[in-house]
């Protein structure tokens, strides 16, 4: 990963745990005040641990995009083109050994 999307990255991720900690202070103090229930305070709290759980899937599958695109612009072998050159060097290897 790039110096610029490691960094991207734990930023992202800390203000997501700082965001999650603010919410998880607010949601005591409405608890304690009686504007929330216990039951509605989890169910927020979890809400939220869901859309994060989203975005950084989504961030993931993006990235995904991102890089093979990237390899594709500058040329870059993939897997399955290294794979396909293995297979035909072990098959031009096998009709070698039957001409000789």
């Amino acid at each position: 990963m790039s110096d610029f999307l490691k960094k991207g990255f734990l930023l992202g991720l800390g203000a997501a745990v700082s965001g999650k900690e603010r919410l998880d202070k607010k949601l005591k103090e409405l608890v304690e005040k009686n504007e929330l229930t216990q039951e509605q305070a989890r169910t927020v709290m979890r809400n939220f641990v869901e859309k994060g759980e989203q975005k950084t899937d989504e961030w993931s599958t993006k990235q995904t995009e991102q890089t093979q695109e990237m390899a594709t612009d500058l040329g870059l072998a993939t897997k399955a083109d290294i794979d396909e050159l293995r297979e035909r060097i072990v098959e031009l290897e096998s009709r070698l050994k039957q001409e000789q």
